[in-house]
């Protein structure tokens, strides 16, 4: 079979099993696993479907995350106001932080107790420019080159100052979040300080805006069962936290105010 018939094999497969495994795919054919998973990744690639563990699932829109900054600030206003408040409710008096940049991690920060004595420990500029009224609150700023497109910092020394960080708690913000896909991003590098943040932390919780819930970006972060719990705006789809709840990740829902 050539190349081309087995890629059409697989997309015929996909649209009507929702799926394709490559062990039964290279059963059914009589090929290796090897070459089966090739045909996958170059059908990846060109944006035909996404990878998982094992085969193959349709592809998932990309991620209204991925605009710049200032678009992303207009998106989902008010839900993420309320995810930051939520988020901001689960922060005990004392304890290290290490908060990742973005639009929804300015309203958590914003809506820290104003007497809070804690430590957060940031490579977003904007995040440490909120925090200047929280007189008990101490901010180290990780350097790195400025990744202007989501205003924080990348890079070797991003990373290599992570690395020295022990936090109590993360709070990461993504482009994408799904069950099965996971945490993605739409940069490389950003992905690769995402992931060491994550790693740093004793406990993870991912910001996660309705914009974001069941799509996919290039750069995985990590899987949906890695991180400890997600806070989702009021209204979000039950059967989809129920996957979430099913895979041992907590799951915190904002109440409007």
């Amino acid at each position: 079979m050539l190349t081309t018939q087995r890629k059409q094999y697989l997309m015929d497969l996909l649209r009507r099993d929702g799926q394709v495994v490559a062990k039964a795919v290279s059963e059914a054919l009589g090929l290796s696993e090897d070459t089966i998973r090739r045909d996958l990744r170059e059908l990846a690639r060109e944006g035909l479907l996404q990878r998982v563990h094992g085969g193959a699932l349709p592809a998932m829109p990309a991620s209204p995350a991925l605009a710049d900054f200032g678009a992303r600030e207009r998106i989902s206003q008010d839900a993420k106001a309320a995810i930051g408040r939520a988020a901001a409710a689960l922060v005990v008096p004392g304890q290290v932080l290490l908060v990742d940049g973005g639009t929804t991690s300015g309203h958590l920060v914003r809506s820290l107790a104003p007497d809070l004595r804690a430590t957060v420990v940031t490579h977003s500029p904007s995040v440490a420019l909120a925090l200047l009224g929280h007189e008990r609150i101490e901010v180290i700023m990780l350097g790195g080159r400025l990744y202007r497109h989501s205003v924080v910092g990348v890079g070797a020394a991003t990373l290599e100052a992570i690395g020295q960080v022990r936090a109590d708690l993360c709070f990461l913000g993504v482009s994408s979040i799904d069950p099965e896909a996971g945490l993605s991003t739409g940069d490389f590098e950003e992905a690769a300080v995402k992931r060491a943040m994550w790693r740093a932390a004793a406990h993870t919780v991912v910001l996660a805006s309705p914009e974001k819930l069941a799509t996919s970006s290039p750069f995985r972060i990590a899987g949906a069962d890695e991180i400890g719990a997600i806070v989702v705006a009021h209204g979000t789809d039950e059967g989809l936290l129920a996957r979430y709840r099913a895979l041992g990740v907590g799951v915190h829902v904002a109440q409007p105010e």
